[in-house]
């Protein structure tokens, strides 16, 4: 099983190092090598994704990823900046459906800014279309306006777009994640403003006529926000763009206590995947051994579970973040009074011995 490391920028390095130290316990015959990506590779290289890093990626059966960007990276071109390449990999790799899973454990309940009631208990899946929309739409960039309510002013435009099997088969993939949950699909658009968001509804209400078993509701992206919030616990599993995905995932992941408590999946259509922490590469706390390596190596564990065929590891790796839990450890963004605070690497240790133990 070969995968590849790809830690990053700054926290990046820190909580990816935990999740290798939880994988090299396991007893189990990885072949796992590191390579530069985001800004660290354009230091050494002059590319975010270099064309090495870009080869170890589509060689290897899955990608441990940490976190790319850093401000000083911000005045670069946009071809250059880091976060370009984790869309170039997703690009080359055909990543297309991202899963978000929302958890709140029992532990974490006093965690989230929400009351315990709305949350205990909570498990949603949100299921993010990754390669299209406004992010890849062409053409884009920047013009001299020649209508609107300004022309000859300066401009800029991108364009969201859809076709019809990118839609088809990321609808197919929430339907199928349904059956094996509660069998509720939560599709969110913007069908009353955007053309883009009525094909979707469009095409995603075909799609159901091949699921008569799972439940379809269709939400406005804005209403889909607000009812995060008022009622999390309705949703099951939540189908959506790329735009709106990357929004309403962060928006559910407060919902759980702490985005360094939400990992995530990246998959294409040959169950190779690029697993990483939904949070960025926060610069501001790089190197201060406070941050938290929890979602990464919970990426770890459904990396083993959708990409490498290891379910039994994936559930101790879970299992033993929920012993940690439930002795109290917490690092800073998780800490509550009444519980331990912990490094990074002392959280990482703490899986370990859970695990060994």
């Amino acid at each position: 099983m070969k995968i590849a490391v790809l830690p990053g920028d700054g926290i990046g390095t820190e909580i990816v190092s935990e999740a290798v130290k939880v994988l090299e316990v396991l007893d189990l015959k990885f072949e796992m090598k590191s390579a530069l990506v985001g800004g660290a590779a354009y230091e050494a290289h002059g590319h975010p994704l270099p064309e090495s890093t870009l080869q170890l990626a589509k060689e290897a059966d899955a990608i441990l990823f940490g976190a790319v960007g850093d401000w000083k990276y911000d005045k670069l071109d946009r071809p250059l900046r880091p976060e370009q390449a984790i869309l170039g990999l997703r690009k080359h790799l055909g990543l297309f459906a991202n899963f978000r899973p929302a958890i709140c454990y029992e532990q974490l309940v006093g965690a989230s800014s929400l009351k315990p009631e709305l949350i205990a208990g909570l498990d949603i899946l949100i299921i993010r279309e990754l390669t299209g929309d406004i992010y890849f739409g062409q053409p884009r960039g920047r013009r001299t306006a020649v209508d609107g309510h300004f022309p000859g002013a300066e401009e800029a435009f991108d364009t969201m777009r859809y076709s019809r099997p990118e839609i088809e088969r990321i609808a197919h993939v929430a339907f199928q994640a349904a059956r094996k949950r509660n069998k509720k699909v939560t599709s969110v658009d913007k069908a009353n403003v955007l053309e883009t968001f009525q094909f979707w509804k469009d095409v995603v209400t075909d799609v159901h006529k091949e699921y008569p078993d799972v439940e379809l509701q269709h939400m406005y992206v804005d209403n889909a926000a607000m009812q995060l919030v008022k009622a999390p616990k309705a949703f099951d599993v939540v189908v959506t763009g790329n735009m709106f995905g990357d929004i309403l995932s962060d928006e559910a992941s407060m919902l759980t206590g702490s985005i360094g408590m939400l990992p995530s999946a990246s998959l294409n259509s040959k169950g190779q995947g690029l697993y990483e922490p939904s949070h960025g590469s926060a610069p501001d706390i790089a190197g201060k051994g406070v941050a938290n390596p929890l979602a990464t190596i919970l990426s770890a564990a459904m990396m083993l579970r959708f990409s490498l065929n290891q379910e039994a590891a994936a559930q101790r790796i879970e299992t033993a973040v929920q012993k940690v839990l439930a002795q109290g450890l917490r690092t800073p963004d998780i800490w509550s009074e009444g519980t331990t605070k912990v490094g990074t690497a002392q959280m990482g240790d703490a899986v370990v011995k859970a695990l060994t133990a």
